[in-house]
């Protein structure tokens, strides 16, 4: 079977490598993919969310199945277009449609949803220009700090956590009046949750589901968690303190809720969905859903499925998921993110990159590469994602930042204190 997976980052790349080991794959295209998805399938030069040129892309190149790996296609409604297509209407799509994708492309959709199914999130209100002057009287009931959120799709950039209350009201305003452009028409004002946070992960049919490795990110650019917030700069996977007793609380109060929310609401979901949690004394609690996996937990928890990753996608497609395999690596896996200096700032592209062909054992990922002259070249802020397994996760750390330290480009840049926390 013919696949196309649509996006061009780290995670991307790590689906495709994966997927090129099932022998049920003949051929991978990637739309538009990096340097790195070179390797195991075709580039092809077509934008995520340009429905007619990925159509044209299917049709010639005799595709059965589209992988979706951001949120942007999805939140615009990729899967919709598919299925009122009357060529595309049965090529399965793995990503929900636009409805299911609100999840993530809402954050006041995603609280109601969360509210009304009793699943444990923090307190909230929602403004708009019409009830803005209820903002600070709100505000004045909490206590600092201030957690602000765009509504929509703000790049990775729409939550902002303050401790002053002017800034954080002129931060709500600011977004209202256009910070995030219509990403912001509306804001969420949180509760602050004070705990320690983690990524789950499962794939679903809509009807039965699998639980994927769990991980832990590293959202900060600078060491021990300080500065600004990036797509991510590393990721460890399992989370030492989701034992047995906390996933099954992860299991029975969030992603079993979730799920029956969903078929309650005649909301069809196939695909993944990220939970993002923060465990607060013991419990776990939502601060927000995607309906896609994250990265840079993807490149890390992807070297933990030891089965056919296509057998899962295949059973989404099927609706037979509860049939299908899933077996995982107990090793640990970590995953460290060499960057463009200035990221999330201002960073420069096009420097070359060395030292790729001396890494060894470890699995580099391609993020924000392309080819030029026959160099591979930075093309992004988030450059490679150099991914380990090993016994326990000191292991894996260290043979990741073994081989971080073989590659070079200019201003590269990366934390060495992924896992410090743990």
């Amino acid at each position: 079977m013919n696949i196309l997976i649509l996006g061009s980052g780290g995670r991307e790349h790590a689906l495709a490598w994966k997927l090129a080991r099932s022998k049920k794959v003949t051929k991978i295209f990637i739309a538009p993919g990096n340097a790195g998805t070179a390797s195991s399938g075709t580039n092809l030069n077509i934008d995520p969310e340009d429905f007619d040129g990925i159509r044209n892309a299917v049709v010639a190149n005799n595709i059965r199945m589209v992988v979706v790996g951001p949120e942007a296609p999805l939140v615009k409604g990729v899967h919709d277009f598919f299925l009122h297509d009357g060529f595309l209407k049965n090529i399965p799509v793995i990503g929900p449609v636009k409805k299911a994708a609100l999840l993530e492309g809402s954050k006041d959709f995603a609280k109601e949803f969360l509210t009304r199914n009793n699943i444990p999130t923090a307190a909230y209100r929602s403004f708009d220009n019409k009830n803005l002057q209820e903002a600070m009287p709100h505000l004045m009931t909490l206590m600092p700090p201030y957690v602000i959120k765009a509504d929509g799709l703000a790049a990775g950039k729409g939550v902002v956590i303050l401790n002053d209350i002017n800034e954080a009201f002129s931060e709500v305003k600011s977004i209202i009046d256009g910070k995030f452009g219509s990403a912001g028409t509306k804001v969420v004002i949180e509760q602050y949750l004070k705990g320690i946070e983690m990524s789950a992960f499962i794939i679903t049919d809509g009807r039965s589901y699998k639980l994927l490795p769990e991980a832990k990110d590293y959202k900060r650019i600078g060491q021990g968690d300080t500065g600004l917030n990036t797509g991510g700069m590393g990721a460890v996977s399992p989370v030492p303190f989701a034992d047995a007793a906390f996933m099954n609380k992860v299991v029975t109060r969030i992603i079993e809720p979730t799920l029956k929310g969903l078929r309650d609401e005649s909301i069809e979901y196939k695909g993944f969905i990220f939970f993002g949690l923060m465990n607060v004394d013991g419990d776990p609690f939502v601060i927000e859903y995607n309906a896609r996996l994250g990265d840079p937990e993807t490149e890390a928890i992807i070297l933990r499925i030891k089965s056919d990753l296509f057998e899962l996608i295949e059973g989404v497609a099927m609706g037979d998921l509860d049939r299908r395999e899933l077996v995982i690596d107990e090793r640990s896996a970590a995953t460290v993110m060499l960057v463009s200096g200035g990221y999330p700032g201002h960073y420069e592209k096009g420097h070359e990159i060395s030292g790729l062909d001396k890494t060894s054992v470890s699995v580099v990922f391609h993020s924000g590469t392309k080819s030029s002259d026959g160099a591979v070249v930075t093309s992004g802020g988030r450059v490679l994602a150099v991914s380990s397994l090993g016994h326990n996760m000191q292991d894996a750390l260290e043979l990741s930042y073994k081989n971080a330290r073989l590659i070079k480009f200019k201003n590269i840049y990366y934390r060495n204190d992924i896992g410090f926390d743990l």
